[in-house]
Formats: structure tokens, sequence, C-alpha cells
């Protein structure tokens, strides 16, 4: 039984790695340091590790899909991550894309629900 307990809890790790990147975007419309996002998708009920946010958001702006600034005006300084206006369009992309799949696999699941209950 442990192992399928273990299976379960890996599978569910995948599921939520396949959304990290639509999660984050989804919280950049206005700038955010990384601890602040680590907070913001907590508080969301979408947590997500600093160690796994960080190489995120820098790889995201390898790729310029954010642009970062340090704030350098608090005894702390900060790098703000913001969405570029690539990150902007490619965000309305994927989210168009997240919701056509989850509306297939919508379907899906409720087909399996009445096969359930013949």
């Amino acid at each position: 039984m442990n192992s399928l307990n273990e299976l379960m809890d890996s599978l569910v790790i995948e599921l939520k790695r396949g959304t990290l990147v639509l999660s984050v975007l989804s919280q950049l419309s206005e700038p955010e340091y990384g601890y602040s996002l680590v907070q913001k998708l907590e508080e969301k009920n979408a947590a997500i590790d600093a160690g796994t946010l960080y190489p995120l958001l820098r790889r995201l702006e390898k790729q310029q899909l954010l642009k970062s600034e340090w704030d350098t005006t608090e005894s702390r300084p900060r790098k703000f991550y913001v969405l570029s206006d690539e990150g902007r369009q490619l965000f309305k992309q994927l989210k168009q894309e997240w919701r056509t799949i989850s509306s297939q696999l919508e379907a899906l699941l409720m087909e399996d629900d009445e096969n359930e209950l013949d």
C-alpha cells in the first residue's frame, strides 16, 4: 500500500509541475519579488517552493517572458519581476490552452463518472 501512496504523491507532483509556469505568470502583471510571489501563491492555495520558484523566474527571464529590476531603496535589495510584452502575449495563449485542455479533461472525467454509475 505504501508504494501506491508514493506513486500517487509522485503523480500529483507531476500534475502540479505542469501548472507552475501558468501559475507564476498569472501573478506577474504587477512587479513582485520572489518571496512576495511565494507568499501570494501560498495564500491562493498554489504553494511553490522557493527552491523551485527562483530557478523558474531566472529561466522565464532568460526566455524574455519576464523583465526584472533591482530595487535598492530599502536596506535589503530585491529583484522585482514582471511580465514582458512577450510574456503577456504568451500568458494569454497559455491561458487559452489551459482552458481547452481543462475542458477536454473535464469531459473525459465526467464520462468516467457516468460509467461508474452504470
